[in-house]
């Protein structure tokens, strides 16, 4: 028997499917492999499949035939085999990628990196930035400066206490009939935020290491929660280093939003915006109207050499 569902979570080669309210552990069939795509894991959380029943078997319930067409997924580049890509989650509506100021730091080219990708593979993302009760007066001035530069371009953002729902109405009401991940380092708050929404849940959290200031990874694998209001819930791992894949250098600039309005006014139409003359990116960032750490970024990403095919 051939059914349709969607995988919730996977762990190692197996992989837990839902399907018509009924969950079944699957396997995949074979060396099972997407044409085009080189990544650690042919199938991921959010992927809706068709499996076979194994009516014969007891230790596993399905196994995957067909991955039917995504259209989207979300990337980070393989940590230990740099020629491969590890997807993330599949067929999401937005992200909501959870920043600190400190206890973890957030860092402007973090953020950067992610919303580059997520812009490239046509996913929404929010910015919400939690752990606000925590900051001093001058740490709360340094975290709405940041928060500043990219409402600006154009980013919805919020300011929250991920233990305290009055603050994440904003975000609730946004996710409904929705598919929504939520993204960032380890310790930033996402296991909390989410069983803040849905106290049910009772996702495991943890407190971040004093001596790096690093969050502890309480979530090892991504995976699917149902919640009111047909919303759906991806948590993922803690993302220590996220990389740039599949966008050319030439093509960077055009997913940094505020380069790609000025590119027209540029001299040269395959302007890099670093020392060609009449830069119209290069005269924006001289008069403030571009950020300087969104500029710093870009020159990075391209010095890096992190976007390839």
């Amino acid at each position: 028997m051939i059914k349709k569902g969607i995988v919730y979570c996977y762990t190692g080669s197996h992989y837990r499917v839902k399907s018509e309210g009924q969950f079944y552990d699957c396997r995949i069939k074979g060396k099972f492999r997407i044409k085009g795509i080189k990544s650690t894991n042919p199938v991921t959380v959010g992927d809706k499949v068709l499996f076979k029943i194994e009516s014969d078997r007891t230790d596993i319930m399905g196994v995957i035939t067909e991955i039917e067409a995504r259209h989207n997924y979300i990337v980070r580049k393989s940590v230990n085999l740099s020629k491969q890509i590890h997807i993330i989650a599949s067929n999401i509506d937005q992200v909501f990628l959870m920043i600190t100021l400190k206890t973890p730091p957030t860092f402007p080219a973090f953020i950067d990196r992610f919303l580059i990708t997520a812009k490239a593979y046509e996913i929404k993302t929010v910015l919400v930035f939690n752990k606000i009760d925590c900051y001093n007066p001058r740490e709360l001035i340094e975290m709405r400066s940041l928060k500043a530069v990219y409402q600006k371009i154009g980013y919805d953002c919020h300011e929250v206490v991920a233990t305290d729902g009055n603050t994440l109405d904003g975000i609730q009401k946004t996710m409904t009939q929705k598919v929504s991940i939520f993204s960032g380092h380890s310790g930033v708050g996402k296991s909390t935020l989410i069983n803040t929404l849905s106290p049910g849940l009772d996702l495991k959290t943890a407190n971040v290491s004093d001596q790096h200031e690093q969050g502890q990874h309480t979530t090892t694998f991504s995976k699917i929660f149902d919640l009111e209001g047909g919303a759906k819930i991806i948590d993922t791992p803690g993302i220590k280093g996220f990389g740039v894949v599949d966008i050319e250098k030439e093509e960077l600039s055009g997913y940094f939003t505020e380069f790609s309005v000025l590119k027209k006014d540029c001299k040269f139409n395959n302007c890099m915006h670093l020392n060609e003359p009449q830069c119209a990116v290069k005269a924006a960032l001289e008069a403030g109207e571009i950020a300087q750490s969104r500029y710093n970024s870009y020159l990075q990403l391209l010095e890096d050499d992190v976007l390839y095919r």
